[in-house]
């Protein structure tokens, strides 16, 4: 199992910086080449159902994935039940004040293709970790915004 923990401060009261994490089929204007829709449920509890699609173009997977903790305004926990990624993503909302709050992004993934993958992994993590980076980044300036 691989974990990956990133985490962005956002200017956002942590209600606002939760709304906008679980807007799922708007999760593309922040997460780079995702594109996500809700495939089950209303997609705000456990049991709510998502398939996002990464890459460009048609050259990409689809992950899906299905809510397993929902406990607003605080945590969220999905877990990846697609052929490519295994294992759950979990979202964490930590109140600062009433005014900011801090996105915590957990992957723990099972790296597929076996052996060949858990030996490609230390070359793929920089990029990977870097386009996580890059979209929490995004995801700041969106919730900052979100709803106004």
């Amino acid at each position: 199992m691989t974990v990956l923990e990133l985490r962005v401060p956002v200017a956002a009261p942590a209600d606002r910086t939760w709304a906008a994490m679980t807007d799922w089929t708007r999760q593309g204007e922040w997460m780079l080449g995702t594109d996500v829709r809700l495939t089950a449920g209303d997609g705000a509890g456990v049991g709510s159902e998502l398939a996002a699609f990464t890459g460009v173009g048609p050259l990409g997977f689809t992950d899906t994935m299905r809510v397993t903790t929902w406990d607003p305004p605080r945590r969220c926990v999905v877990l990846h039940t697609g052929a490519v990624v295994k294992g759950t993503g979990e979202f964490v909302v930590e109140a600062v004040n009433d005014r900011a709050s801090v996105f915590v992004w957990i992957e723990r993934l099972d790296l597929p293709f076996g052996v060949v993958g858990r030996i490609g992994w230390p070359v793929v993590r920089p990029a990977f970790a870097w386009g996580v980076r890059r979209s929490l980044a995004r995801f700041a300036r969106f919730a900052e915004g979100y709803g106004r």
